[in-house]
């Protein structure tokens, strides 16, 4: 993925209680060579999740992003709110092995993480094992077809 990780562009969105670990998340991408749209929030100010997350699932579903990461305290309700939009397969992990499943069997698009859940060292490796796994196609692609068509 080296060359491709220049041209690879990842929405971000998250509330106030993913913050922290969104910017960290974003100083890793753009470390690592990636290209970033942030969706916000920019502070730790209480805010709704909805008014980021869904552009963050909106910018993946219309391909002007590749992928999305999106955070909140559990990263439940952001997963719910990405998951709204037709497209969109975001999966809700808190370890590096249903990081890589998630990629691997359900072709997830987008990311959730909660930051109340998971240390930010965790977050950065879930992150980069998300995005160095490849869909395997086969049996699951079958699944995969069945969830987009009833979108």
């Amino acid at each position: 993925m080296t060359n491709e990780k220049n041209t690879l562009r990842i929405a971000l969105g998250t509330d106030h209680a993913g913050y922290t670990h969104k910017e960290a998340i974003n100083l890793f991408l753009l470390e690592k060579g990636y290209q970033t749209k942030d969706f916000g929030t920019f502070s730790e100010e209480s805010v709704d999740y909805p008014a980021y997350v869904r552009p963050a699932a909106e910018a993946v579903a219309e391909g002007l992003c590749d992928l999305g990461i999106v955070l909140g305290g559990s990263g439940n309700g952001e997963a719910m709110a990405a998951n709204k939009v037709k497209g969109v397969r975001c999966a809700l992990c808190w370890s590096v092995e249903t990081a890589k499943l998630a990629k691997q069997h359900n072709d997830a698009n987008v990311l959730s993480l909660g930051q109340r859940q998971i240390s930010q060292e965790l977050a950065l490796k879930i992150v980069d094992a998300w995005l160095n796994e490849s869909f395997e196609g086969g049996r699951h692609l079958r699944r995969i077809r069945m969830l987009d068509s009833s979108d």
